[in-house]
């Protein structure tokens, strides 16, 4: 991605002096709202401009907030704006001189914009920022409007959030707020990463294994380095060798398998062998009974994960992207209508998204289309089976003299997560039994265990 929030400052910039940099950015937020508050109580008939207000200070070479300047290349009007985001979350007081309130009608101005605060404090809309930029002077604000559209350097660089208006007010009306992460960017120097939430329905994905612990047939091995390989040289193919004009940015997967086959661990591995964030979309919290929170919800993390470079990881999804209904309902036509634009968000995101499925036949050839790799994780074979046994007994499981890993692996066809799951029922009933060790009927008891779960006899 060309925009995005800052990347993190070199180290020798502690955290404290992060926090530093952004005080004085919000230290000239207020004396900014100082000077537009009294401008407008003591002056209200003169024209306004942002040139009026304070000149911001430097910002520190070697911060976040330097950083996210440069990059993002801000403005003085720009800087205003994101300090102004900023407040809400970092210095709330900073805004007490908004709520000051007209005589006349008890209470606050329209003019300075705002929403209402469950605090009984100020929170800012995107009509407080023009208020800050232009006071009352229309075109100065008609300007200054432009800075909040998605378009702009602040919004399209993922600096900041402008929310919905509420019903029959002006497009700028909406809350004005900074992503998490940039807060957590712009205070500490480190990305800050969000929280699970009905309005942010993922989850940071991760694993204690490495890459060297994957057990996959040479087929799929290749198939999953040849998404490695996009992963790494993407901006080379795109830019340096001329390819952006026939290949849209981002790159699309779908992992086909059963259950237990490796899909999960494989798109958590391909984060950590690329150094990138991997979510996963929890389906049951994105599905709204609400019409249009569904587009919201997996807008902001499509959004969120274009801004961060991640990878999105949507499991089981044929439980929501299966093939599509006919329209008999209007339940049904809503349904559709999700799976339209999800069709649509992940043709056009920018980061790599994977999708799994245990039932191939689910996706229907819409969704096929979309994808510019398809990797089907089969049954590992006898010599899989042997490694992912090794592997699982790996970190210091004390096993017994009969233990014999290698029969296990040619009598019993398991995936690797039975697998692991029979080790973690041996350990148990040893445990149970009083043993210091593992033995070999342990773990055949563990492997009759999902046997069973499966359906089948032992």
């Amino acid at each position: 991605m060309d925009d995005g929030p800052a990347a993190p400052p070199p180290a020798k910039f502690d955290a404290a002096s992060h926090a530093d940099a952004l005080a004085g950015e919000l230290a000239w937020l207020a004396a900014m709202i100082d000077a537009r508050m009294r401008r407008f109580l003591e002056a209200r008939d003169a024209v306004a401009t942002a040139g009026d207000l304070p000149a911001p200070p430097p910002a520190p070479k070697g911060s976040a907030l330097a950083a996210c300047v440069a990059r993002a290349g801000l403005d003085a009007a720009d800087r205003a704006i994101l300090a102004l985001a900023t407040a809400t979350a970092l210095q709330p007081a900073l805004l007490d001189p908004f709520l000051v309130r007209n005589g006349a009608l008890v209470r606050t101005f329209t003019e300075v914009g705002g929403v209402s605060a469950t605090t009984g404090g100020f929170r800012p809309s995107g009509d407080t920022a023009l208020f800050l930029l232009a006071g009352e002077t229309l075109g100065a604000r008609a300007g200054a409007a432009a800075r909040l559209e998605p378009d702009g350097r602040l919004r399209r660089c993922g600096l900041i959030d402008l929310g919905e208006p509420p019903p029959g007010a002006g497009p700028y009306a909406g809350a004005l707020s900074a992503p998490p992460e940039v807060l957590s960017t712009l205070a500490s120097g480190r990305p800050g990463r969000p929280d699970f939430s009905p309005a942010f329905p993922a989850r940071r994905l991760t694993t204690a294994l490495a890459w060297e612990d994957l057990v996959l047939s040479p087929d799929v091995a290749d198939q999953v380095e040849h998404v490695v390989g996009w992963l790494k040289h993407e901006r080379r193919i795109l830019d340096d060798w001329g390819l952006r004009r026939a290949l849209a940015p981002g790159y699309r997967v779908l992992f086909c398998g059963p259950p237990g086959a490796g899909k999960t661990l494989t798109a958590a591995l391909l984060g950590k062998r690329v150094g990138v964030d991997v979510y996963r979309v929890d389906l049951s919290a994105v599905v709204s009974k609400y019409i249009g929170e569904t587009e919201k919800n997996l807008a902001s993390v499509f959004d969120r994960a274009e801004r961060g470079d991640w990878i999105l990881f949507f499991d089981e999804a044929d439980a929501l992207f299966g093939a599509r209904s006919a329209t008999s309902s209007a339940h049904d036509r809503y349904a559709n209508q999700e799976v339209a634009y999800l069709l649509q968000r992940i043709e056009t995101c920018a980061c790599l998204v994977i999708l799994s499925t245990n039932l191939r036949g689910n996706i229907d050839d819409a969704f096929r289309r979309r994808f510019q790799s398809l990797v089907v994780f089969g049954r590992p074979d006898a010599d899989e089976r042997l490694r992912l046994w090794r592997g699982a007994v790996s970190g210091g499981m004390p096993l017994a003299a009969d233990v014999d890993l290698a029969r296990l692996a040619a009598q019993h066809d398991l995936v690797g997560g039975s697998i692991v799951n029979a080790v973690r029922h041996a350990a148990v009933l040893a445990l149970r039994r009083g043993r210091d060790a593992v033995s070999q009927q342990d773990l055949l008891v563990g492997v009759g265990a999902e046997l069973r779960k499966e359906g089948r006899t032992p």
